[in-house]
């Protein structure tokens, strides 16, 4: 049996260093392989640009008013309605909708109107029947009256007797009285028709005014009534329809502070729902009578410009303005500095001289240190910082940085 040389096993130099050299380049690779998996992963990351809202800056009006007081209220309009049927009835039919526009003597609803039809039938038939007595007592006269000549004639010649005479004059008397009445009775008939009518035309509910339905009240085969007769079972309304061009904003001022109103003086009201939107408006008129529960005093503003998502009841609030901003000079110092523009207080971060804002250029963020003014509503003017049509955050992470790719929209 052979023996094996096991010297001849053994690796050769140049086998030996090839190995380590293939080990050397598959640690390379996977680094490198690693390395190229971080760095896209940091580009993919910087790819993705925040997304903020800007708002442009406003050129400052140097005559705009300033706020004086602040109050807060509802939208209410002046002519709103809850439609009532004028009698106690069954509703037969619901024409109608919430949120339908109608239009002023625009068909509503209808009640039952079986009974107030068959009193005027009744009304009319009694008119037809006076009108018949009539012409039937109008033919008796004629001959009354023929016959009352006749005995005249024959009176006269002594033929007949003076009792004779008197019956055909009391013949001719009572037939005239008769007509008389039956005339009467014809223009009763006449007035109870327009009653009876005036009950059918009660059966049917018309809008009174232009304006949109805001509630439904009541549905086929219901009762309404006027009056809550019935008890829970009764419906005291058809619809309510609230005239849209009426909205005004009625709001509560304090009796401490009511001096400070006056009519026709501008308002700027900002409704709950559009906290960015504010509604140039004005005083309308000041209620002369106070609460003396809430010492306050009711205050009616009306809009200068109505817009459809202006609905009733909703809350706002409202700032009283002056006619001229009330930059007084103090002593031994220069008035106020000017303004250079008007922002959103929602674009200001920081309090006091450390305010800053970020402008956007090119798709770049900008920190800019702002030196700010007054405040106007939701407003804030700026004197130094920002110029008029610069683009700034109102709305965005809270992470910003400065030199910062960022993508932007509108504010809505």
């Amino acid at each position: 049996m052979p023996v094996a040389d096991l010297s001849s096993l053994k690796i050769h130099d140049n086998a030996r260093s090839g190995g380590s050299g293939g080990k050397f380049w598959r640690i390379f690779s996977a680094s490198l392989g690693v390395l190229v998996l971080l760095i896209g992963g940091v580009f993919a990351m910087r790819s993705r640009e925040p997304v903020v809202e800007v708002a442009a800056a406003r050129a400052a009006n140097s005559q705009e008013a300033e706020t004086l007081l602040n109050a807060s209220g509802y939208v209410t309009p002046r002519r709103r309605a809850t439609v009532a049927a004028k009698i106690t009835g069954r509703v037969t039919g619901v024409l109608f909708d919430e949120g339908m526009s109608v239009s002023e003597g625009q068909l509503l609803a209808t009640l039952d109107d079986s009974d107030a039809k068959r009193a005027l039938d009744s009304a009319t038939a009694d008119r037809k029947a006076s009108q018949a007595a009539i012409t039937d007592y109008e033919v008796q006269l004629k001959y009354a009256e023929i016959a009352l000549r006749r005995t005249q004639e024959l009176h006269a010649a002594q033929v007949q007797s003076q009792d004779a005479l008197d019956i055909a004059r009391t013949n001719a008397d009572s037939l005239k009285a008769k007509i008389a009445l039956a005339k009467d009775q014809v223009e009763a008939s006449a007035t109870r028709i327009e009653q009876a009518q005036q009950n059918v035309d009660n059966c049917v509910i018309r809008a009174p005014f232009s304006g949109i339905i805001v509630s439904k009240d009541a549905q086929v085969g219901e009762m309404v009534s006027p009056l809550s007769a019935g008890g829970g079972f009764t419906r005291t309304g058809i619809a309510t329809i609230v005239d849209m061009n009426s909205n005004e904003i009625e709001v509560d001022v304090n009796e401490a502070y009511i001096a400070r109103v006056e009519p026709g003086q501008k308002v700027s009201a900002t409704l709950d729902a559009y906290p960015d939107w504010q509604i140039p408006s004005h005083v309308r008129t000041i209620i002369p009578t106070a609460d003396r529960q809430k010492a306050t005093v009711k205050v009616r503003i009306s809009f200068d410009l109505l817009d459809p998502k202006i609905l009733p009841d909703m809350g706002v609030k409202v700032a009283f303005l002056s006619e001229v901003p009330s930059r007084k000079k103090v002593k031994n110092q220069d008035q106020a500095p000017a303004a250079k523009a008007i922002i959103p207080k929602s674009a200001v971060h920081g309090e006091g001289a450390a305010c800053y804002v970020f402008a956007v250029r090119d798709g770049m963020l900008e920190r800019r240190a702002v030196s700010l003014g007054r405040g106007i509503a939701g407003d804030v003017e700026v004197i130094a910082g920002v110029n008029v049509g610069d683009e700034l955050v109102v709305n965005g992470p809270e992470n910003l940085r400065d030199r910062e790719k960022v993508a932007t929209r509108a504010r809505e």
